[in-house]
């Protein structure tokens, strides 16, 4: 992003709309910049997410990537809109030749991939979900955990083509309640690593001043302190967590 007053104020042109979509969303450019759009008043009421309240969780998303210094949401922010006030975020140019998240025949892991979990394709075929073992995949299955995020389907992986794994479509986020729903379970288990630890240790502090500032302008403030608490627990533990069997652990679709 060269210009993010242009961003923040410089008139939105609408250019399409994504199809299909939970929410409204649509694509247009400020200035040169490709971005989305995804207006309040386009959002699908859930019965877990109080109303007209995703777009401010996606921005609390980018503040949280953000503050870790891992780059997993591109910029996002609030702003107005030809449909009113909304989430506005980056747009990003994928390669199209890579797939962080992948489905391939049971007993076919590549080298390099975690294996998530075991299934039948739709003409009852053996095959399994498996993903990529990098650390920009890794670091975002990390911030999924603090963010609580509910909704980290294939789909929502970016792959760039430097390498780098944007996650988007973060809606779904800061529930005060346990929500991890994601098709990144590969490391389940796995110790933390060092700059894990650092990056969690220094969110603490950061949620305490802040980052927790700006955070509970988005999202409230239990969910802010909840936030908090799962940095806590993460190093309490000292490695990601697994599936409870309490809830779905992988969202429907997972792409």
């Amino acid at each position: 992003m060269t210009d993010p007053a242009a961003f923040a104020l410089g008139e939105l042109t609408l250019r399409g709309r994504v199809m299909p979509a939970s929410n409204a969303t649509f694509v247009g450019d400020i200035g040169g910049l490709e971005v989305v759009y995804k207006p309040i008043r386009g959002e699908r009421p859930l019965w877990d997410f109080p109303d007209e309240s995703l777009a401010g969780r996606e921005v609390a998303a980018y503040e949280l990537s953000a503050a870790t210094g891992w780059d997993v949401v591109p910029p996002t922010i609030l702003r107005e809109g030809p449909h009113g006030p909304g989430m506005v975020q980056l747009w990003q140019h994928t390669d199209p030749e890579q797939s962080a998240v992948d489905i391939v025949p049971a007993g076919e892991v590549p080298a390099g991939w975690c294996h998530v979990f075991d299934g039948l394709d739709a003409q009852d075929q053996p095959v399994a979900l498996v993903h990529e073992d990098t650390t920009a995949l890794r670091r975002m299955a990390v911030f999924d955990v603090v963010a609580n995020n509910a909704d980290r389907k294939g789909g929502h992986v970016l792959e760039m083509a430097t390498g780098h794994r944007y996650g988007v479509d973060h809606g779904l986020t800061f529930h005060t309640e346990p929500k991890l729903r994601t098709v990144l379970w590969g490391w389940a288990g796995r110790p933390l690593l060092a700059d894990e630890v650092a990056v969690l240790e220094r969110l603490l502090v950061e949620l305490a001043g802040e980052l927790g500032d700006r955070l509970a302008e988005l999202v409230t403030d239990e969910e802010v302190a909840a936030t908090s608490d799962r940095c806590r627990a993460l190093l309490a533990v000292g490695e990601l967590p697994t599936p409870s069997g309490e809830w779905p652990a992988i969202p429907w679709p997972p792409f």
